[in-house]
């Protein structure tokens, strides 16, 4: 398979999951639902563009790698917090294991990501 293939691939992925991540934060109610969800949005549909519109060029490159490493926070931010799935109503909740698989899986795609896009950059 094409590397920009295999980029494009992990960086919807990516993208994909991130919205499952932000929809269980404001399900589980770690993010309030509301206006602040529109920069998050704004993000996605930035890596979005630079995936699908700017693939294969150095600027989509630069914001695939940006994207997914700001992706690749979120599984430690809620690993380590206190309201995350270690602490929290996350580990007690019936939907526990899709939002922790959600989060391990958004891991891997972003760290993927940034691997593919960095090799690009420096090819």
């Amino acid at each position: 398979m094409k590397q920009t293939a295999m980029l494009t691939t992990a960086s919807l992925l990516t993208i994909l999951f991130m919205t499952f991540h932000l929809t269980g934060d404001i399900l589980f109610r770690m993010s309030p639902a509301g206006l602040v969800n529109l920069l998050a949005l704004f993000v996605f549909v930035v890596q979005l563009y630079g995936t699908l519109v700017l693939g294969g060029r150095r600027a989509g490159y630069i914001i695939i790698f940006l994207g997914s490493a700001l992706a690749l926070v979120v599984p430690v931010v809620h690993m380590k917090g206190t309201r995350g799935v270690i602490g929290g109503d996350i580990g007690t909740s019936s939907q526990a294991f899709l939002f922790v698989w959600t989060i391990l899986a958004l891991g891997i795609t972003a760290a993927f990501s940034i691997i593919l896009s960095a090799r690009a950059l420096l090819s």
